[in-house]
């Protein structure tokens, strides 16, 4: 990408530009990865070199139109300098708190807009001679699959410096000077694709002349199921919303939590929402309240192989979902249904388009459409086999997703054996974000008992 040749923002990165419009909707992703050592200074700054160059957008600052009506812009920094965005400090305290600390700090302090949106930060000094790496990127630049992608194409796969092939960056078509074409997707373009998707979803009912009208009304329905405001948080204590960050982590085996999806006949994803529903119900006894139900955002993945690492390539669907029983089986298989239904509804693939209609909308529209969630969920899949870090191995990978609008973000990262959680909490919804840590481990706990010899004591603390 040159200088010469600008690409505007797609419709989902302007609309994490966008929301920050309202503070809390801030989209800033922390990933914390703990190191068995020290790594090499060298071999990262050339890591990231690396990195710049395959996701060119990390080299690039936003630069918004200062008249008329043109999107953002990734623009090449002419003042790009790798060495401002990569710092390394030494903890004054060994524990792994003291990483948190700086991880949450991190992740409650906005960007500066005049360079590219990311920091790196080797910590050295934890206990046992390990060290941490926070990589904090806004999530305008990338989503949770893209950044893994990114991750495990710079990583290296030994100690020594062994380097997976590297994948060469996919080509974009420079979109200069064609503000009207980015401006298609609007209210027109999104009713001409639902009617063009019509006739796909009324082929069952081939030769009945009203069987399109019915698709375009169902996928109309879609649509506004999936973009509708809404006006209060169905937890009665989790309400109040601030930009105050409180970051906390565990981690369960995988193997185990696999047994026990299965054996509740769902998804260890399935398996892992429930252990959050379970966890509130946990959460919200000890504060004197029950609930029956709560909304969650549940990011989808609609990235392909043609897809450019950089750039966001989620849809956010916001379901309604159970939390009346504390039967982990019975939860699984409700949740599996309901995510299933959710996966075919017509407005997740119309969601690019949608977006686009959302985003010549005031912002404020986009908080009453996220303010009122209770929770983010986000499973990542991660490296089933150990990666290093500049002669360093990566022991495990934790990723704080924003809140946006909710109380808490949960995100399970799949690295290695383990499943890693970081829970991303707004301070004003959970001030006691100890309480919710051990609420979350109670709710695994209840899971992984779905196993036929449940490992009723592997959920591990790893704030130590």
């Amino acid at each position: 990408m040159a200088d010469e040749s600008p690409l505007y923002m797609n419709q989902a990165d302007l609309m994490a530009w966008r929301m920050e419009a309202d503070p809390p909707l801030r989209s800033t992703i922390v990933a914390l990865l703990v190191l068995d050592r020290s790594p090499d200074w060298r071999r990262v700054v050339s890591m990231m070199d690396r990195a710049t160059a395959l996701a060119p957008h990390f080299r690039c600052k936003v630069v918004e139109a200062k008249l008329g009506p043109a999107p953002p812009r990734w623009v090449v920094d002419p003042d790009f300098d790798l060495s401002w965005h990569l710092r390394r400090f030494t903890l004054t305290e060994p524990g792994m708190q003291s990483v948190l600390d700086f991880a949450q700090t991190a992740g409650s302090t906005a960007f500066d807009r005049e360079r590219p949106l990311w920091e790196l930060t080797v910590l050295d000094g934890l206990s046992g001679g390990r060290a941490a790496l926070v990589l904090k990127v806004h999530h305008a630049l990338t989503d949770g699959v893209g950044g893994m992608a990114i991750t495990r194409e710079i990583v290296d796969l030994t100690r020594e410096g062994e380097r997976p092939l590297a994948t060469p960056p996919v080509q974009r078509e420079p979109t200069n000077g064609a503000v009207p074409s980015w401006y298609r997707l609007s209210a027109a373009a999104l009713s001409r694709q639902i009617i063009a998707r019509a006739p796909e979803r009324a082929r069952w009912v081939a030769g009945n002349p009203y069987g399109t009208a019915r698709a375009v009304a169902a996928s109309l329905m879609s649509v506004a199921r999936f973009v509708r405001p809404i006006a209060t948080t169905l937890s009665p204590v989790m309400t109040a919303r601030s930009i105050r960050r409180r970051f906390a982590v565990l981690e369960v085996p995988i193997e185990d939590l696999s047994q026990a999806a299965s054996s509740g006949g769902g998804s260890i994803n399935d398996a892992f929402i429930v252990a959050v529903l379970l966890a509130m119900r946990h959460y919200h006894r000890r504060h004197g309240a029950t609930i029956d139900r709560l909304r969650v955002t549940i990011p989808m993945s609609l990235r392909t192989e043609r897809d450019p690492l950089e750039g966001n390539k989620i849809t956010l669907a916001r379901l309604t979902l159970p939390a009346d029983t504390d039967d982990p089986a019975v939860l699984i298989r409700q949740v599996h249904a309901i995510i299933g239904r959710w996966r075919s509804e017509p407005a997740i693939a119309l969601s690019p388009v949608i977006a686009g209609v959302l985003n010549v909308l005031p912002p404020t529209l986009l908080g009453k459409m996220l303010r009122h969630v209770d929770i983010v969920a986000s499973d990542v899949v991660g490296s089933p086999k150990p990666l290093f870090i500049a002669g360093s191995r990566v022991d495990r990978y934790y990723a704080f997703s924003p809140t946006l609008g909710a109380a808490f973000n949960a995100t399970m990262v799949s690295y290695g054996s383990h499943c890693c959680v970081g829970l991303d909490s707004d301070g004003a919804a959970v001030p006691d974000i100890d309480a919710l840590r051990e609420s979350m481990a109670e709710g695994f706990r209840k899971v992984l008992g779905l196993r036929e010899q449940p490992a009723l004591d592997r959920v591990e603390d790893a704030a130590r």
